[in-house]
C-alpha cells in the first residue's frame, strides 16, 4: 500500500502530484486489531521507553499519560465540549500550557510522546506557529504554517556526513542513495536523527505501508546536536517558512526498514518519483 504523504502534506503546493492521495483521510486501526509487532520498526526506535504504552491491551487515560510523562510546563488536558467552548485555537492553547489530547487516539498518544521526546523541536513549532495566527488571523493560513504543519505532522531530521549521499537524494536517485549507498546508512554517515511526525507513526500501525518523511537535514555526526540544531533553527525562523524547504524520504527504502529490498521495490516510481522539473533543495544545516 502506498501512501507517499500524510495529512498536511500536500498543504500551500508544496508535492501537488501528491493530493489526490493525501485527501483520503486515513483511519486507524482500533488498539486490539494493531500487531505489536509494529513498535519494533525502526521508525518507533525513539520511542522504545514508552514501549509499554503503545503495547498495552488498554488505552492509557488522558489524565494517566500526563502523569506519566510530566511535560515541563505543559499538561495533557481532555479534549472536550467544555474545554473547545473557549473559541481558542489549539496552538493557542498549547502556549497556555494544554495540549487537548482526545482520549484513546493514537494520532494524539503519538502527539504526547513526542513532546515527550523532543520538547525543543515541539515548543519551537508551537511558538511560530502562535506567531503567524497572530499575524493572520486564526483562519488564515500562510505557506509558513503550512510548511511547520507538515513538520510536525510528517517530519524527520536526518543527518548526512558524506556529501555524496545528500547529492544523490537532490537528484532523486534512489538507487544511489539506498542500494549503493546502503554502507553509509550502516555506518552513520547518513542517518535518522529523529522522528517528529506522529502522522508517520500513526499510518506505520498499518503493515507495509509505504511512508514518506518530510525532511530537514543537517550536516553532522552527532544526533543530539543535529536535533538540537533544528530545534534552534525553527525557534529562529531560519528554517520551515516555505514547504518546499522540506525534502521528500521515501523511508521504506532504508535499509532494513522495510522486507523485499529487491530490484522490483526500488523500481516503484508511484513511491520512489523523479525529480520534478524545477524542483531544487536549500542547502543544509551545519551541526559540527
Amino acid at each position: 500500500m502506498i501512501d507517499p504523504a500524510a495529512a498536511a502534506a500536500a498543504e500551500a503546493g508544496a508535492e501537488p502530484d501528491n493530493r489526490a492521495a493525501v485527501r483520503r483521510r486515513f483511519v486507524a486501526p482500533a488498539r486490539d486489531e494493531v500487531d505489536r509487532g509494529c513498535f519494533t520498526h525502526p521508525l518507533f526506535a525513539d520511542m522504545a521507553e514508552y514501549h509499554d504504552l503503545l503495547a498495552a491491551d488498554a488505552w492509557p487515560t488522558v489524565l494517566a499519560l500526563d502523569d506519566r510523562l510530566a511535560l515541563a510546563g505543559k499538561r495533557l488536558v481532555a479534549q472536550d465540549e467544555s474545554l473547545l467552548a473557549d473559541g481558542q485555537h489549539y496552538e493557542q492553547r498549547i502556549a497556555q500550557g494544554k495540549i487537548a489530547t482526545r482520549a484513546d487516539n493514537w494520532h494524539d498518544l503519538f502527539n504526547a510522546l513526542v513532546w515527550a521526546r523532543y520538547p525543543a523541536i515541539k515548543q519551537a513549532l508551537n511558538a511560530r506557529q502562535c506567531e503567524r495566527i497572530q499575524a493572520n488571523g486564526p483562519n488564515v493560513r500562510d505557506r509558513a504554517q503550512a510548511a511547520l504543519t507538515q513538520f510536525d505532522e510528517t517530519g524527520v531530521i536526518v543527518r548526512v556526513e558524506d556529501p555524496a549521499m545528500l547529492h544523490a537524494w537532490d537528484r532523486h536517485d534512489w538507487q544511489a542513495l539506498f542500494v549503493e549507498g546502503a554502507a553509509a546508512w550502516q555506518d552513520g554517515r547518513i542517518a535518522v536523527s529523529g522522528v517528529i511526525g506522529h502522522a508517520l507513526m500513526e499510518q506505520a500501525l498499518l503493515p507495509g505501508r509505504l511512508l514518506v518523511g518530510k525532511c530537514m537535514v543537517v550536516q553532522g555526526s552527532d544526533d543530539v546536536q543535529a536535533v538540537q540544531q533544528v530545534a534552534e533553527a525553527i525557534a529562529r525562523g531560519d528554517l520551515l517558512n516555505d514547504p518546499l524547504e522540506l525534502r521528500p524520504l521515501p523511508l521504506m527504502g532504508i535499509p532494513g526498514w522495510h522486507a523485499g529490498q529487491g530490484a522490483a521495490f526500488f523500481a516503484q516510481t508511484d513511491y520512489f518519483r523523479r525529480l520534478r522539473d524545477g524542483r531544487t533543495y536549500p542547502s543544509i544545516q551545519s551541526a559540527r
